[in-house]
């Protein structure tokens, strides 16, 4: 993680990890293919049929794939529909692709809470201590690592800094 002056520091951060643009026509392909094998394969279909119905399911399919949100507000650190809150982060490293892999691989821990996007290279890994919860770090994919890290825990020390006062 790099060091961020003071008044560089965001008070919150959002992003959406939406589909590259190469995965939509990828999509549309498959959902072509496999009506083309369908229209070829099944005798007294009618051609258009299977073009009608596995191209906009394939459309319906990669939607939810691009909606995932990631954001720090309101004291909370929020993947889709997980929440986590600031207080009980202890550190956060920012990953690269190889950090990432490392992190994702075989010496993973199994408690780990993972939400990754194959198609973006970067992570950050949040380190927890909640004596509560046996989940000891997130891994989280973001294009903006180094911001995510660096509000976090900002934010993080703050929420933290007010708990024991």
């Amino acid at each position: 993680m790099t060091p961020q002056t003071p008044a560089r520091i965001a008070e919150s951060h959002q992003e959406r990890l939406g589909l590259p643009w190469w995965a939509w026509p990828a999509g549309l392909l498959v959902g072509a293919i496999i009506a083309t094998e369908l229209s070829l394969g099944v005798p007294g279909m009618s051609g258009w049929l299977p073009y009608a119905v596995l191209l906009p399911l394939s459309v319906l399919l990669l939607v939810p794939l691009g909606r995932l949100r990631v954001e720090v507000r309101d004291g909370e650190f929020r993947v889709d529909d997980a929440r986590l809150p600031l207080g009980v982060i202890t550190d956060v490293v920012a990953l690269d692709a190889a950090g990432k892999r490392e992190a994702l691989g075989v010496g993973a821990h199994p408690y780990a809470f993972v939400v990754q996007r194959p198609w973006i290279g970067t992570a950050v890994q949040v380190l927890l201590d909640d004596p509560a919860d046996p989940t000891p770090f997130w891994v989280i994919s973001t294009r903006r690592p180094v911001e995510l890290a660096t509000t976090l825990v900002a934010l993080s020390r703050r929420e933290r800094a007010g708990q024991d006062s």
